[in-house]
């Protein structure tokens, strides 16, 4: 397909040229061509290629100029910063020149989503997670995709209420049989931001600053679904033919758990998804904030509320402070057996199922980049609990860890108020690792709890529950489709990947794996520092631009695995 591109139809060049690979200064050489071929087969292709020595390399971009005398074929070195010589394709040239010239474009695109304030945590804000669907949906449409909104039904709150739930997007595109087809999973609606909870901008006016996109789902996750419809976009623009087949799960309620998706998925697994071959997920960060990571894991989480109950009515500290058992006293006591000074969680057998470290986990992590300095910085304290990367990446990627978030029932207002509250709510979650299981975690937490609070002699009640848990996920770093991705990162951005863990959970690889059975892919555009969930989330104008060319590159690399699939059945029928 590419020499075609390049000379015509079905034209070919009597001679390869070749550029030292030492070359780094742009050049452009202009040769005149004595013959132009025509009828070709790509066997003589790959004969001239096959010329090239260690240390010469094919010119990456090529462009067929014809006038009156005679073809001149204007061979041009693109070598842009960061960029890999070598592996800079005419076609890529061509699809990262597009979206060069069209950044400011997809910036506003991302504007306009930004604008939404698709809150799904907070019930009032519903509409505008719906509206924010909409949006998502006509956007796919543009592109020429079937697009069907999926009614998921209605949540009940906690006061009664059923509030309807945003519909999934399924869309697709392409449906050529000799193309892989590839699922993009993503999710428009974001968490709550005010500019009063410490903003530096309006959370939902898009503001580039040094380089810098602020606003409420930048990162998380707007900006990276929004890169990847740009990449389709392109070749969509340039009328390339699409290297696979695209399909699209766009949602709005991941950040209050996905209601209702995973049953989706499950009724659409011999539909919708019956065709799938791979599913990518862009929802994670990188490690560094300029070197590009691949997921390949992530920690489960197991949310745990204990409640504390006294009396049924709120007491006075002067009449009753003293002579009876307070509930958050007992429920202070409580979470404070949980984890000791050195995160150390205290927890009975909580330890004994963890997966043992193997020497590929060492070198990852001794091999990653990580600068220490750097995420205090972007944590924005003083000291971590461990000093070397090894121990700190070791406790993020393999290691349980225990975290207390919040105590519901407690005045929590500014001022003093003298109450003896009566119920009390304490909220904490465990990060489990692989090995783990969640039933296991639940008994151990009850088990030890209750047999602190027993030796508090209180007449108290307690209830402790486990209300959501998601188990770990775990990738193949050497599967053909983490390949592919670190060939497109090395493309664009000049430098292989890190292959990393995720400290945090995404429940919906696993969910997507355990469902369709096929490969999963983390695939991250975000930098460490974009502060996902926090005040002035931003991506970076580099990533988002970047990231549309790193998920165009992706796409090319898919289609040579099903190339490259053919290939090895078809040995005899191989095109070269």
């Amino acid at each position: 397909m590419l020499i075609k591109r390049l000379l015509g139809e079905l034209t070919w060049l009597s001679r390869p040229v070749f550029v030292s690979e030492g070359t780094t200064e742009e050049q452009e050489v202009t040769i005149s061509v004595g013959q132009i071929y025509t009828g070709t087969t790509l066997q003589r292709c790959r004969a001239a290629v096959s010329n090239l020595s260690e240390q010469r390399i094919l010119i990456p971009a090529l462009y067929l100029q014809e006038n009156k005398d005679s073809a001149h074929l204007s061979l041009v070195l693109l070598f842009k910063a960061r960029m890999s010589l070598s592996s800079i394709s005419v076609l890529e040239t061509e699809i990262f020149n597009y979206i060069d010239a069209h950044q400011s474009d997809f910036i506003e695109n991302l504007k306009e989503w930004v604008a939404v304030e698709s809150d799904s945590v907070q019930p009032d804000l519903r509409k505008e997670v719906v509206r924010m669907m909409s949006l998502a949906a006509a956007r796919l449409a543009a592109l020429g995709a079937t697009v069907n909104s999926v009614s998921l039904g209605s949540q009940q709150l906690l006061n009664g209420q059923h509030l309807p739930l945003p519909p999934v997007i399924l869309g697709e595109l392409g449906k050529d049989p000799q193309n892989l087809t590839v699922c993009f999973y993503g999710h428009v609606d974001v968490q709550p931001a005010k500019k009063e909870d410490g903003w530096k901008t309006d959370p939902f006016t898009l503001t580039e600053i040094n380089g810098n996109l602020y606003g409420r789902g930048a990162t998380d996750n707007k900006g990276p679904v929004l890169a990847w419809i740009n990449a389709v976009e392109t070749f969509r623009a340039l009328k390339i033919a699409m290297p696979v087949n695209f399909k699209f799960v766009i949602e709005g309620m991941e950040e209050a758990g996905s209601l209702g998706l995973e049953k989706l998925l499950e009724e659409e697994k011999q539909g919708f998804l019956s065709d799938v071959d791979y599913i990518v997920i862009s929802d994670n960060l990188w490690l560094s904030k300029k070197k590009p990571a691949l997921i390949c894991g992530t920690r489960g989480n197991a949310c745990f509320s204990v409640e504390v109950e006294g009396g049924d009515k709120d007491l006075h500290s002067g009449t009753f402070g003293g002579i009876i058992h307070e509930p958050l006293t007992d429920l202070i006591a409580l979470l404070d057996s949980l984890v000791d000074p050195t995160g150390h969680i205290r927890i009975p057998g909580i330890y004994d199922a963890v997966a043992a470290l193997t020497d590929e986990d060492k070198k990852l992590c001794e091999s990653t980049e990580y600068d220490i300095e750097e995420h205090k910085n972007n944590s924005g304290v003083k000291k971590l609990l461990y000093s070397t990367k090894e121990e700190i990446l070791l406790h993020l990627w393999h290691y349980p860890s225990l975290s207390i978030h919040g105590i519901e029932g407690a005045f929590h207002e500014p001022g003093i108020k003298t109450v003896i509250p009566a119920k009390v709510i304490g909220k904490f979650s465990i990060r489990q690792v692989p090995n783990m299981d969640l039933s296991d975690v639940k008994q151990q937490v009850v088990d030890h709890l209750e047999n602190v609070f027993a030796k508090r002699n209180s007449p108290n009640k307690l209830k402790v529950s486990m209300p959501l848990g998601a188990k770990p996920w775990v990738a193949d770093v050497n599967d053909p489709l983490y390949k592919a991705a670190k060939r497109a990162i090395r493309t664009v951005f000049g430098e292989d990947p890190d292959f990393i863990r995720d400290g945090s959970t995404i429940p919906i690889a696993r969910i997507f794996q355990t469902i369709t059975q096929k490969r999963v892919i983390m695939f991250p555009i975000g930098a460490a520092d974009d502060g996902e969930h926090s005040q002035n989330e931003k991506i970076s104008r580099h990533n988002y631009i970047e990231g549309a060319k790193v998920f165009a590159a992706f796409f090319l690399e898919i289609s040579k695995l099903h190339e490259q699939s053919h290939e090895t059945s078809n040995p005899r029928t191989k095109d070269w």
